[in-house]
């Protein structure tokens, strides 16, 4: 498969108590373009902090070394409906960092990142029609009209039982669930070629959260888009990911196929993972398709 994402030596640190703590140590890890790739492991573990990295969203006070090699075509091709378009943003570059691509990767247009508390990441203050046209308007050079327009089909798209009625409200008049989808619809709304979940069923109830990984592995599929879910149950993720990476500590611990993880991990801390979790054997918890939420 093409590589969309090559990281090397990726080391990240943060100052607590005016001493330098480290969440990710010497990663090494390549992200195929198209594939669903999970990343697991418990809090601290790291994981978070990886798909921060990726998007350039880690704060200004983390210090970061290794590489990152984008391969990113000159034009959308892969998930992407958006013509090309000019510009970036530029990005803060410690001195032993380096990201190297075709074309510097931007935060809506490139990578589209769905975090884990929707009613932290949606403004309360703009309507969800709003929120969602503002980033066709802005990625796609669409006018206001055909924004809007596009919000509304997303939202059809991510199974919002009423899509006129979700582009006038604001995000308290929604629950969690439908404000997830919301935040899933914003991130894909400029055809980014890479999909990054945060934890973003971890606020969600047992259902919904089976409908949410659902939804998301119809969106990539139809799209084309590359995933990256990072989550910290391992069931869920056997469910959308064709590759598991797991992290313990900040450090890369194992990697590979969801089936060779599943039957024979060759980590102690997976393992540890696999036999904590009740009920991975179970039939699914969630057929395709599903009612919104």
């Amino acid at each position: 498969m093409t590589a969309l994402l090559s990281i090397r030596d990726l080391t990240v640190s943060y100052r607590r108590d005016g001493a330098e703590v480290a969440a990710l140590k010497h990663v090494n890890l390549d992200v195929a373009a198209g594939e669903r790739l999970a990343i697991i492991g418990e809090s601290g573990s790291g994981k978070s902090t990886l798909a921060l990295a990726i998007a350039g969203l880690l704060p200004a006070s983390s210090r970061i070394d290794g590489c990152l090699d984008w391969f990113l075509p000159s034009s959308p091709s892969v998930g992407a409906k958006a013509p090309p378009s000019e510009g970036g943003v530029k990005e803060r570059q410690p001195s032993e960092f380096i990201t190297r691509s075709t074309h510097t990767p931007l935060g809506g247009r490139d990578i589209g990142f769905v975090f884990q508390d929707p009613s932290a990441s949606l403004d309360p203050v703009m309507s969800v029609g709003e929120q969602i046209a503002e980033v066709a308007h802005t990625h796609l050079r669409l006018t206001w009209p055909q924004s809007y327009a596009w919000a509304k089909t997303l939202l059809e798209r991510v199974r919002l039982s009423d899509p006129d009625a979700a582009l006038r409200a604001y995000p308290h008049q929604l629950s969690g669930g439908q404000k997830q989808r919301v935040a899933i619809a914003a991130a894909i709304a400029a055809g980014p070629k890479l999909l990054i979940a945060d934890e973003a069923t971890s606020a969600l109830d047992t259902i919904v959260q089976a409908e949410i990984v659902a939804l998301i592995r119809q969106l990539v599929a139809e799209d084309g888009m590359t995933l990256l879910f990072v989550s910290h149950d391992i069931a869920l993720a056997t469910e959308l990911a064709e590759r598991i990476a797991v992290f313990r500590h900040g450090e890369l611990v194992e990697l590979g196929a969801t089936a060779q993880i599943i039957a024979g991990p060759r980590h102690a801390y997976t393992r540890a993972l696999l036999d904590a979790h009740l009920g991975l054997d179970a039939e699914p918890m969630l057929q395709p398709a599903g009612a919104s939420r």
